[in-house]
C-alpha cells in the first residue's frame, strides 16, 4: 500500500565543505523519482569514514561540491515509497538498501564480469547523487540491492559498504581454510566485519587494534588473537609468533596509518599477500618494499575497491544466516553530527548507525 510521502524531511548536510568541515541536520525537499529510478524511504544508514573524507574534499576524486551535493553517506537501507513511471520488477514496501557505487553503465565488459564497481561511467553515491544521511533518497532500480527478511535495516546498512567491501577484498585474496588473515585497524567499522567473515569462510583472524573496548569486541566477534599495537613492544614480532612464527597468509588494511608497516606483518610467509581496503587522502601514504623481497617471498600487492551487487548480496545472506551481527552504536538523526564528530575522532568500536525514525 502507498503510503504518504511528505514534500520535506530530515538529512544530514555539509554546511562547510574542507578540513574544518561541518555537518548540520536541515530540511530538505523530497525528490522525485525518475522514470527508471525507486524513491527509498532509508529508516538507516551507517557512518563511514569515506564521507568524512568527501567533505574534507581530501582524496584524489572531485569535490562533492562540484556535482551539487550536500548529504554524504552511501549505507542505507529503507523502503521503497514510489516506483518510476518504468519501472518493472520492483513493489511498493520492498526492502531496499543504497551502496557506495549509485549506478553503472550496465553494458560494459567490466559490468559484465562482475568488476562493475570500476566501471568508467560509474556514479556515486553521495559525490554524484545525494547520499544517504538524507531519508529520502532515489536510486536505479536496476542496481538497488533487496534485502532480505532476516536482516535488520540498522545491520543491513553498514552491509551495503562495510561488509561487502572486505568480503570482496577477501575473497580476491584466494585463501584457504585454516590460513591466517591479519585485520590492522579490525576494532573498527570496516575491519570488524571482516574478522566475522573471515571466521565464517574459515580463516583464522588476528587484529591489530587499541583499547579494551575493541579488544573484547575483536575477541567475540571471532579473532584468535589481539595484539595492542600501543601496548605491544613489536607489533609485526608478535604477530608473526602469533601466525606460526612465519607471518599471516593476508593483511587485509582498513586503517590507513597501517599501510606503512603492512608488509612487516607478512614475515617470512611464502605467497603472501597485502590487500589495500582503506582509502587514505590524495598523496599522504605510499607503499614500498624491495623487489628482492617480491621476487623472493612471491609476495604480493593487490587493491580492492567496494563490493559489487553479486558481493554485496552474498554479505547480506551472511547476516541473514546469523554470522555477521549487528556492531554499531546507534543515534537519532538529530544527533548525526555527533556521530560524525565521534568518528573523525576515532571514538568509534564497529559502527556507528544513525536511526531516522528515532
Amino acid at each position: 500500500m502507498a503510503e504518504e510521502i511528505p514534500e520535506f524531511c530530515k538529512a544530514g548536510v555539509v554546511t562547510k565543505y574542507g578540513p574544518d568541515f561541518e555537518v548540520k541536520v536541515e530540511m530538505v525537499p523530497v525528490p522525485e523519482p525518475g522514470p527508471e529510478e525507486l524513491l527509498i524511504r532509508l529508516n538507516a544508514t551507517g557512518i563511514c569514514f569515506t564521507d568524512l573524507h568527501y567533505a574534507m574534499g581530501d582524496m584524489a576524486f572531485p569535490k562533492m561540491e562540484e556535482f551539487g551535493v550536500r548529504s554524504p553517506g552511501h549505507e542505507g537501507a529503507g523502503v521503497v515509497v514510489k516506483l518510476g513511471s518504468n519501472v518493472t520488477g520492483w513493489t511498493i514496501g520492498e526492502r531496499a538498501g543504497i551502496k557506495p557505487v549509485w549506478n553503472t553503465c550496465g553494458s560494459c565488459e567490466l559490468c559484465f564480469g562482475n568488476k562493475e564497481t570500476y566501471c568508467p561511467f560509474a556514479q556515486w553515491t553521495e559525490l554524484m547523487a545525494p547520499g544517504t544521511y538524507q531519508q529520502y533518497i532515489v536510486s536505479p532500480a536496476r542496481y538497488t540491492t533487496r534485502i532480505p527478511e532476516g536482516v535488520s535495516d540498522y545491520v543491513a546498512g553498514p552491509v551495503m559498504c562495510s561488509a561487502s567491501t572486505v568480503y570482496r577484498s577477501l575473497v580476491e585474496a584466494e585463501l584457504r581454510a585454516g590460513d591466517w588473515a591479519c585485520f590492522p585497524g579490525g576494532g573498527g567499522g570496516v575491519g570488524i566485519q571482516g574478522v566475522q567473515l573471515a571466521k565464517a569462510m574459515g580463516y583464522r583472524p588476528v587484529v591489530v587494534d587499541s583499547g579494551d573496548d575493541k579488544r573484547k569486541l575483536s575477541m567475540d566477534m571471532g579473532a584468535e588473537a589481539f595484539v595492542d599495537y600501543k601496548q605491544a613492544e613489536d607489533v609485526a614480532k608478535e604477530v608473526v609468533r602469533v601466525c606460526d612464527g612465519v607471518g599471516a597468509h593476508a593483511v587485509f588494511v582498513t586503517a590507513v596509518q597501517a599501510y606503512r608497516t603492512s608488509i612487516s606483518l607478512v614475515g617470512t610467509r611464502v605467497g603472501a599477500k597485502v590487500m589495500c581496503i582503506g582509502l587514505p587522502a590524495a598523496n599522504s601514504v605510499t607503499i614500498s618494499t624491495d623487489p628482492f623481497f617480491v621476487v623472493l617471498k612471491n609476495f604480493e600487492l593487490k587493491g580492492t575497491l567496494v563490493g559489487s551487487m553479486e558481493d554485496t548480496s552474498r554479505a547480506l545472506d551472511f547476516a541473514r544466516r546469523g554470522l555477521l551481527h549487528p556492531i554499531y552504536e546507534l543515534f537519532p538523526i538529530d544527533r548525526l553530527p555527533e556521530a560524525v564528530e565521534k568518528l573523525r575522532h576515532g571514538h568509534v568500536a564497529g559502527r556507528c548507525v544513525v536511526d531516522f525514525n528515532a
